[in-house]
């Protein structure tokens, strides 16, 4: 539940670069935080460290968090502002 907050944040700015124009980093967000970060994440903390369904939930948080935050980032770069629709 507390990695929602972050989402929350990490949705919003995702949706101002698609509202921007600027489709790809989106995309590339979902894909590496998702995909190629949180489930191996979850794999690691469940399967290897023991944690079971306690790591797939802190995965989750953390990848939640992580989104959040590289959004904040490329939000703060302003690329998307020089996209053209």
């Amino acid at each position: 539940a507390y990695g929602f907050v972050f989402y929350a944040f990490g949705m919003v700015l995702e949706s101002s670069f698609n509202g921007a124009g600027d489709t790809w980093t989106p995309t590339y967000l979902n894909l590496f935080i998702f995909w190629l970060f949180e489930i191996p994440l979850a794999y690691l903390l469940a399967y290897r460290f023991g944690f079971d369904v306690n790591g797939v939930f802190w995965a989750i948080t953390i990848a939640f968090s992580v989104l959040a935050i590289v959004s904040a980032l490329l939000f703060k770069r302003g690329k998307w502002k020089t996209k053209t629709v």
